[in-house]
């Protein structure tokens, strides 16, 4: 697997940034981890220049910070921080619903009707207690939400903003009833999408995600 990676890396340079990249939205490399250039670039057969090349890239998107005397560790966000990338994801998410509403057929969102009705799949899914399946599910909504909207400037917002989030998106799922809310606003909004309802859809999006902030504030000390 390593091998794999290295050969990718060294065939495509910007694959070190996005194995790095997941490793830090995933928390598979947590929050205060040191990035030691030496050992990444032994671990991906590179330069050290090429590693110093994308940890500049990671630093940029405020995944890592340089500490003097100490190099490169990745970045943690502290409330305010959370709270604020939340608030830009309601402005930005509401638009792109809007946006993949007016720009894509009704029938695209079917198959998310389907998905998201009562009794259906992923209420089977939180039935079951399986969150983290229903998560990966949303996550294919949403990217076929950003796809949709066919707007590459706000779909790189977008992108900055929830690898940043990505863990602490799934925590919130986890909390008390939090799923099963999700589900019932998720359905709710992608309905409006298929009726061809852009405004409705923005509003009930926006309205799920101001959900999940005050599920957030309700929990912080459980999640942060």
């Amino acid at each position: 697997m390593k091998k794999k990676t290295a050969t990718a890396a060294r065939s495509r340079p910007v694959d070190i940034v996005q194995v790095l990249r997941d490793g830090i939205s995933s928390h598979a490399i947590p929050p205060g981890s040191k990035l030691q250039e030496a050992k990444l670039a032994k671990d991906f057969a590179v330069s050290r220049t090429r590693i110093r090349e994308a940890l500049t890239e990671l630093e940029l998107r405020g995944l890592i910070k340089r500490v003097p005397n100490r190099g490169a560790e990745v970045a943690r966000l502290d409330l305010t921080q959370v709270f604020e990338i939340y608030d830009a994801r309601e402005a930005l998410e509401g638009m792109c619903v809007r946006l993949a509403t007016q720009k894509a057929p009704r029938e695209t969102w079917q198959e998310w009707v389907e998905q998201l009705r009562e009794g259906g799949p992923l209420e089977k899914l939180i039935d079951k207690g399986d969150v983290e399946s229903y998560f990966l599910h949303y996550e294919r909504l949403r990217r076929r939400i950003i796809e949709a909207a066919e707007n590459p400037v706000l779909a790189g917002m977008l992108d900055s903003i929830l690898e940043k989030t990505r863990v602490i998106m799934r925590r919130v799922q986890i909390l008390p009833g939090r799923a099963a809310t999700g589900l019932k606003e998720h359905r709710a909004f992608v309905t409006a999408m298929r009726a061809g309802d852009a405004e409705r859809a923005e509003q009930l999006r926006r309205e799920n995600i101001r959900s999940a902030i005050r599920t957030l504030k309700r929990f912080q000390s459980f999640i942060l």
